[in-house]
């Protein structure tokens, strides 16, 4: 039993904008541990949003470069369970850490940020994408420049243009990417039995259309028991709020799976654009037996979703072994900076982070496949 909601056309990405744009408030009152501005770049269809941060402090990863660098890494070092490797790299990272918050790294103007875990990028038109870089710079003169979630795979011809445009890159995590997804071909055998589970499961999908506003707390309560209680505090606390301002949008593609007293126990949202699903809302019950695969069921999902609208994947970080099974195939992340119109203070410090994550956490996260 399916898990997919009734066909919704995608949009094209400047109709993706202006839905994000009505929505931008709500979204931001949305995520309790998020504090930021939402603002555009361009005109007509080529607007694209941009989050404006000035050093707020615990700030959710999503728009802290400082979180995602510092905080967030020392706490993967801590479930890393290496000491020999992980008690140094944790010093460093707390060192590293108070120097990029001094040198202000979070005054940062983040370009095409939609606050979720990862963006999705159009396709690129370069005078577009100067226009947007040089009125970042006269709006924000002391804000460093932004793009995130940027990989060689998907977004191969952003990085060559950001690169020569003078911004430093800086890997950030790895990702697991899947091309098109055909329901007719082999599949990998774990992938193949997540497949089945969703015609075999006992619970009965739930498509948002029909859901109450106890099923959106339920599902944001979902959320919170996977991404805040079991991973961190630090991932954005998506509240019944965004996920109902999000869903009305037609930006949000919510799923989900009844148990036979008709309560939520797994919820999947998904963000599709320019040919690409990502997933940034998986929540079920922790506290469920895993034997029901729940976890299994959500991405089977999207595993059938990108199947029927012809699409590619990036299921983000986490989870890597699982992913890997499943034909997942892991890809550096990187952040693109500009700060030549910063201070040489704070030139120094941002690439002081492209150096030790190039040369240190690049390398980690290649060797141990995180």
């Amino acid at each position: 039993m399916s898990g997919i909601a009734s066909p919704v056309p995608v949009a094209e990405f400047p109709a993706q904008v202006q839905s994000f744009l009505q929505v931008s408030a709500e979204s931001v009152a949305g995520v309790s541990n998020l504090a930021t501005l939402v603002e555009t770049l361009g005109e007509g269809d080529d607007r694209i949003p941009v989050t404006v941060n000035s050093s707020e402090a615990g700030n959710t990863w999503i728009c802290s470069p400082h979180t995602a660098y510092a905080r967030y890494s020392i706490e993967e070092l801590q479930r890393f369970g290496h000491p020999l490797l992980t008690r140094p790299l944790s010093w460093l990272c707390r060192g590293l850490g108070r120097y990029l918050w001094r040198a202000r790294l979070d005054d940062a103007v983040a370009i095409n940020n939609w606050m979720l875990s990862t963006n999705v990028y159009p396709e690129l038109r370069a005078a577009a994408l100067a226009a947007w870089i040089d009125e970042a710079r006269s709006r924000w003169p002391q804000h460093a420049i932004w793009f995130r979630s940027l990989n060689s795979s998907y977004t191969g011809e952003w990085l060559r243009a950001l690169s020569d445009a003078g911004f430093t890159m800086i890997p950030s995590r790895q990702v697991y990417l899947y091309d098109r997804i055909d329901m007719a071909a082999k599949h990998p055998k774990n992938l193949h039995r997540d497949l089945q589970l969703l015609r075999s499961t006992t619970l009965v999908a739930s498509d948002s259309s029909g859901w109450s506003a106890a099923d959106f707390e339920r599902a944001a309560r979902l959320y919170e028991l996977l991404y805040l209680q079991k991973y961190s505090q630090l991932n954005p606390a998506y509240s019944a709020q965004f996920l109902k301002a999000w869903r009305r949008a037609g930006l949000l593609h919510l799923s989900g799976y009844r148990d036979q007293h008709g309560v939520l126990q797994a919820v999947v949202g998904m963000f599709i654009a320019n040919g690409t699903i990502t997933a940034p809302i998986v929540g079920y019950d922790t506290a469920q037996p895993q034997d029901l695969g729940l976890y299994r069921l959500l991405m089977a999902t999207v595993f059938e979703r990108a199947a029927r609208d012809d699409c590619r994947i990036n299921l983000s970080a986490g989870a890597a072994g699982f992913k890997r099974l499943r034909g997942g195939v892991g890809t550096i992340e990187y952040s693109a900076v500009y700060a030549r119109h910063l201070s040489r203070d704070r030139q120094r410090a941002i690439n002081l982070l492209a150096t030790l994550a190039s040369s240190l956490g690049e390398p980690l996260m290649r060797r141990f496949e995180l």
